[in-house]
């Protein structure tokens, strides 16, 4: 988590700040409130790490989490329990403030009464299409239901029946009475209960009639005394009504609304329909593919919580949308990799090197350091031996110019080790490469050659014999192009449906067996791997390609 700048507020920590210089507050109190029908990405990410960033950083501040579980029709308590996750592996601690919006389902409705006796609400029967055509457009004022005009009385007794059960689905709702001729949509008589006949996860079947968002989330920040209610832009033209629903009822509080630009990143879709499309229909392993934009996606992936906060404190708040490049979030989980992680040897496509002259019962055992960037991370030994396994890629039988790795003739490099030269291609009767023969320079121990003699081109290698089979998975762009459906017209046809490769027989030096599920390696010239928490097993890890050593896709993008 990263320490916020005084010298350099951003705009909201700036309202803030005086607002608690000026004695308006005494200190903040935040919150975070995700609707439980989906697993939250990193966009929610941003809010979360400036709503608790802010409690961090005032004196006895505080910050709830609740749950606006207002719509039992798409919530499940399974994104409760993936959201809480989500959150502790973030950091965030909301210790005894955990709350529900059905917590407030009984004020709310008394609230409504209110609303109803203070005439500033009615029962509407039209049906929502209806609704729809009355409230009009940006250009055009709506016009006025031909129930708005209903005395008290027969709005509250039609409101105790909708209460009651005894109406139908769809046959009336409860509406604010605002104004049907305001230039803001939103204060155009919205909707404040609708009729739902679905059982609740938390309530039951106590209640069949549900407050809609924009009027519960606003009394839950009054009733929880918040005092800065941050959300994004696209709720600006909501906050008219915000103020409008606490301004008629009797609250114990009336919070400010600031919104803030929404994170939007390239080569990804950061919306819960989207995803939520992704994983319904098979596009991707779930909400929790390492190639998701969600929080679980990239835990599992192998990103850092640290990596995280790092990335969101560097791009800081806006006003104005934008897109960030995804690149910047490898950045940084490369920068915190490149100082923690083990260094180790795998060959992900093997192609088999026999050293025929080197002696069969010879082993030779190099030592390697662990982390070259962390002088306490030790160092280890591996096996050298007559057999020993290359990268496909790193041999051409017949080469282009500056092709600097392994060809017939070519004398290479194996890393820390010795020189080797290639002098035969052995290929099975389809004409396939299976092996090839090479011999190597006894004086030449540690890769130098003892005559000076330059050599180009350095590979990384495993033994045959003592090396282990592992599972790696390689991941891609989940989409190809930057902005997905923008030209399509439909996300889906943007897929990268290269984005993930399973590769079942790479090879890895032994010692990566003993590592724990959870464990971060750098392999070789390759990038940085996790080892799968849920498939890898004991004896058979399972490795998710976190990021790449170097950012290769700008230079493809070109091509």
């Amino acid at each position: 988590m990263t320490e916020n700048n005084e010298r350099n507020l951003d705009f909201i920590r700036e309202i803030i700040k005086n607002d608690l210089e000026s004695g308006k507050h005494k200190t903040t109190v935040t919150r975070f409130p995700p609707e439980p029908n989906g697993f939250l990405h990193i966009g929610h990410a941003k809010a979360i790490c400036l709503n608790y960033g802010i409690s961090k950083e005032n004196e006895g501040a505080r910050f709830h989490l609740r749950f606006d579980d207002t719509n039992p029709e798409k919530e499940e308590v399974k994104y409760i329990e993936a959201i809480k996750k989500d959150l502790e592996w973030l950091g965030v601690d909301w210790g005894e403030n955990l709350f529900y919006a059905s917590d407030y389902f009984d004020k709310l409705y008394e609230y409504a009464i209110i609303l109803i006796k203070d005439g500033k609400a009615y029962v509407d029967e039209l049906n929502a299409e209806e609704i729809r055509e009355y409230r009009g457009t940006l250009t055009k004022p709506g016009k006025n239901s031909p129930y708005r005009d209903r005395n008290i009385e027969e709005n509250l007794e039609l409101f105790e029946k909708m209460r009651s059960g005894e109406v139908e689905e769809g046959k009336m709702v409860l509406r604010a009475k605002i104004d049907m001729a305001s230039p803001n949509i939103n204060m155009r008589d919205p909707v404040i209960y609708r009729i739902k006949n679905i059982h609740h996860p938390r309530t039951g079947d106590k209640w069949c009639i549900y407050p809609m968002y924009d009027y519960t989330h606003c009394i839950s920040d009054a009733l929880e005394n918040i005092t800065h209610s941050l959300c994004t832009l696209e709720f600006e033209d909501h906050r008219p009504l915000y103020d409008w629903f606490l301004d008629q009822l009797p609250v114990p509080s009336h919070p400010r609304q600031i919104e803030f630009a929404r994170l939007n990143l390239n080569y990804t879709v950061m919306s819960k329909r989207h995803l939520l499309k992704l994983v319904e229909e098979n596009h991707v392993d779930g909400w929790d593919d390492p190639r998701m934009p969600t929080i679980s996606g990239l835990r599992r992936r192998g990103y850092t919580s640290a990596s995280i906060w790092e990335f969101l404190s560097q791009i800081g708040l806006a006003k104005v949308v934008s897109t960030v490049d995804i690149g910047l979030l490898e950045y940084f989980i490369r920068q915190e990799l490149n100082k923690t992680s083990d260094r180790v040897l795998v060959v992900l496509d093997p192609l088999k090197v026999v050293i025929t002259n080197y002696p069969d019962d010879k082993e030779d055992e190099f030592e390697l350091p662990n982390n070259p960037e962390d002088e306490n991370a030790g160092t280890r030994k591996v096996k050298f031996t007559k057999e020993l396994y290359i990268e496909r890629g790193d041999f051409m039988e017949d080469p282009p110019k500056k092709f600097f790795r392994l060809f017939p003739g070519k004398e290479v490099r194996l890393k820390s080790a010795y020189l080797v030269r290639c002098n035969d291609v052995i290929k099975d009767d389809n004409g396939n490469i299976t092996e090839i023969h090479c011999t190597y320079d006894p004086d030449s121990k540690g890769g130098s050659a003892p005559d000076g003699r330059k050599v180009k081109g350095t590979l990384h290698w495993v033994s045959a014999k003592y090396g282990k089979k592992i599972e790696v998975r390689m991941f891609d762009r989940l989409f190809n192009v930057e902005n997905p459906g923008k030209e399509t017209g439909d996300y889906i046809d943007d897929l990268n449906r290269d984005s993930k490769k399973v590769l079942k027989n790479s090879i890895a030096e032994p010692g990566i067996l003993e590592a724990e599920k959870g464990k971060r390696f750098q392999f070789f010239r390759h990038g940085y791997f996790f080892s799968d928490p849920i498939d890898s097993t004991e004896g058979s890890p399972v490795f998710n390609q976190i990021v790449s050593l170097k950012d290769t896709w700008e230079k493809v993008k070109k091509k």
